[in-house]
């Protein structure tokens, strides 16, 4: 039988980690319908409430329950509301890695999230089910999540030529895109890299995301819903 991760709430000084339900779907609506995150994640356009609906319902726990992974909605812990998501996808769990994707909806960035959200599904990962590498992929062309795989620790290990897919407006017509293909950059987190992570000083503004220290709309070129969309 394969593996599978527990039904978990994890969090931090600002933040819950827990899994999607129904009151969350018109703010994923909004967060996965957002420009940017059309650009740089393979998801529907429009991103409508029965995609939303259907990911909260049957595509995140199907994820889970398979044993592929892991999909949380990012919460802050004083409001409730809805921050952006993190998802885990691809597990090998002979090797014990995982490939990570986060979200930063576009009303909560420049807050830092990201790689705080990133940096404690890490360590739960590591310290709680002895795994010994997490990637991410990122778009050569976005910035922003670059910033947050370094803020979070992870080492560019490379580019994957030709991997990935963007996606841009049509020239002719706003209401049309066209994808493109784009290089990836690979990062790999391990358990030592927290380690060094910890032992640097603290930035004066916190955590600190994505794009110019801004948290940006994505962390990584994969979607959390390009499986079941």
């Amino acid at each position: 039988m394969t593996p599978s991760f527990p039904d978990v709430s994890l969090g931090t000084d600002r933040l819950v980690l827990r899994r999607f339900e129904a009151e969350d779907v018109p703010q994923l609506v909004d967060m996965m319908d957002d420009e940017a995150v059309v650009t740089w994640l393979r998801v529907p356009h429009p991103y409508t409430a029965r995609h939303a609906e259907e990911w909260v319902r049957h595509g995140a726990r199907r994820l889970r329950e398979d044993g592929d992974g892991l999909a949380l909605a990012v919460c802050e812990h004083l409001t409730g509301r809805l921050v952006g998501s993190i998802t885990l996808q691809g597990t090998d769990w002979a090797v014990r890695s995982t490939d990570l994707t986060v979200v930063t909806a576009p009303w909560a960035r420049g807050e830092g999230y990201a790689p705080e959200a990133v940096l404690a599904i890490a360590r739960w990962l590591f310290e709680e089910h002895g795994f010994a590498r997490v990637e991410m992929r990122t778009a050569a062309g976005n910035a922003a999540p670059q910033q947050v795989a370094r803020k979070a620790g992870f080492i560019s290990e490379g580019v994957l030529r030709s991997a990935g897919l963007v996606r841009l407006p049509d020239a002719d017509s706003s209401s049309r895109t066209h994808e493109f293909r784009t290089d990836l950059i690979l990062w790999g987190l391990l358990p030592e890299d927290l380690e060094d992570l910890e032992l640097e000083e603290p930035d004066d503004e916190g955590a600190v995301g994505q794009g110019g220290y801004h948290d940006g709309p994505a962390a990584s070129i994969a979607s959390p819903h390009r499986f079941r969309a």
